[in-house]
C-alpha cells in the first residue's frame, strides 16, 4: 500500500477554534490559520488541500473537541493520523521556546520529523 502523502496538515484543535499548519512534501508552508469550529469551514480547509493531491491530517485530540475533523477530513478524502499528547510534549522540547500557542501547536504537529512523512 502507497501511503505517500503531499500535503500534511498539523490541526491543534481547542474548545473555541482550531488552528491548522499545512506542509508540501518540501517542507513549504500551504496554510497556517484558525479555524472555527465549523463543518462547512473544515471542509473548505481539506477540499482546498485536496489541489495538492493526497492529504494527510495529523490531529492532537482524538476525542470530544477533536471529533469533528475526525470525522470530516475522511469524508473529504483525506488520511488522519493521531499525536498522542506525550509525543506532543516530547516534540514541543525540540523546538526553541516556551510559550504555547495555537500556532506553534499546529506547526509541531505538522513539523517534526516522524515515521508519517515520507518524504
Amino acid at each position: 500500500m502507497d501511503t505517500a502523502h503531499e500535503v500534511y496538515c498539523g490541526l491543534h484543535v481547542s474548545k473555541c477554534e482550531h488552528h491548522a499548519a499545512a506542509l508540501n512534501g518540501a517542507g513549504e508552508g500551504v496554510f497556517d490559520n484558525h479555524l472555527p469550529r465549523d463543518e462547512a469551514r473544515l471542509r473548505e480547509l481539506f477540499t482546498g488541500l485536496q489541489q495538492h493531491d493526497r492529504v494527510l491530517v495529523i490531529v492532537d485530540q482524538p476525542n470530544t473537541i477533536g471529533a469533528l475533523p475526525i470525522a470530516v477530513a475522511p469524508d473529504c478524502g483525506c488520511t488522519v493520523a493521531y499525536l498522542p499528547g506525550l509525543a506532543m510534549r516530547k516534540a514541543a522540547d525540540l523546538y526553541p521556546g516556551k510559550s504555547r500557542t495555537d500556532a506553534r501547536n499546529a506547526f509541531i504537529i505538522v513539523g517534526r520529523p516522524m515515521p508519517y512523512r515520507t518524504r
